[in-house]
């Protein structure tokens, strides 16, 4: 999949959350609540996210030079870790510092009426912009898991879009508990405790983020799925008797670097060594076309001869 559809589903995410962040605010400003507070930070965290993952992509298309000879493709990767890292700072230390104050110093709330409709009218945008993310995701996603998708993919910017969608749809739902459950008992703290659930949802999303993005940005190889459609196209390959070794790795999200060191017949003239490595390469590229850079190295097999 080209980077079109992560940048539909980042522009989504774009503007529905700008749209939500400038109308937490407004209610925040009406109703003093703590929750409204911490959703209108989460909100715009995840609009700064965006625009950083928008800059991830601009870096990732510059050629490559002497210094970066295999390209600038890591660069999504890197700013999804950064976005990772604002989440949990901006998002949920501030919701947990805020819920904290909220519970110790609670104050009535005014007009709720107007912080419940505008967290209804943020779900059904939050809900637009997941419904985008699901939609741009699902070629890469095929049979597997939302998780084991978040787990296993290379695209950096699609499971950043759907975990922050997920959390920011879970987010408002505290938020109207918060703000609900002061409504009906007169308690304030209630929405102090509405801010803090969002804090550690937040926290946890963050988490899983950093984890996953550190992965990809030190690097990983091809999928099981992958590394054995690679396997298969180099050994049916004529000339070819086996692999010896090969190694696989992620330059970025559309290009993956292979190397192999390949078994041929002691007799292979150097003509049918080129054509060979030729032909094995082409295959790789049919069954894989994320492998861009291939390195083969033909040997003997001298396990076979011994």
């Amino acid at each position: 999949m080209s980077s079109e559809g992560s940048t539909r589903a980042i522009l989504a995410a774009l503007l529905a959350n700008a749209g939500i962040a400038v109308a937490k605010f407004v209610g925040f400003l009406i109703t003093g609540s703590s929750s409204m507070l911490a959703e209108s930070v989460h909100s715009v965290a995840d609009t700064s996210n965006q625009g950083l993952l928008l800059l991830g992509q601009r870096q990732a298309r510059k050629d490559a030079d002497p210094l970066h000879p295999f390209g600038y493709g890591r660069s999504r990767y890197f700013y999804a870790f950064v976005v990772a890292l604002v989440l949990f700072t901006l998002g949920s230390v501030f919701a947990l510092y805020e819920g904290y104050h909220k519970i110790t110093h609670p104050e009535q709330l005014t007009s709720p009426i107007v912080a419940v409709v505008i967290l209804v009218v943020a779900i059904c945008l939050e809900g637009y912009s997941f419904r985008t993310a699901v939609r741009e995701s699902r070629p890469l996603k095929r049979s597997l898991s939302w998780w084991r998708f978040v787990r296993t993919s290379r695209n950096p910017e699609l499971p950043v879009v759907l975990l922050e969608d997920t959390g920011a749809l879970i987010g408002l739902v505290f938020a109207l508990f918060g703000v609900g459950l002061t409504v009906l008992t007169g308690d304030p703290a209630w929405d102090g405790v509405g801010t803090i659930g969002i804090g550690v949802l937040l926290g946890v999303i963050a988490v899983v983020l950093m984890i996953e993005m550190h992965s990809l940005l030190i690097g990983e190889g091809a999928t099981r799925d992958e590394e054995r459609a690679i396997r298969a196209a180099i050994e049916q390959t004529d000339h070819i008797d086996r692999i010896i070794h090969l190694r696989t790795q992620y330059l970025g999200p559309e290009q993956m670097l292979v190397g192999a060191k390949i078994a041929l017949k002691p007799s292979t003239d150097l003509a049918t060594v080129a054509a060979t490595i030729d032909a094995a390469e082409a295959a790789v590229r049919a069954a894989v076309p994320a492998a861009d850079l291939i390195y083969l190295e033909p040997d003997l097999d001298r396990a076979a001869a011994k």
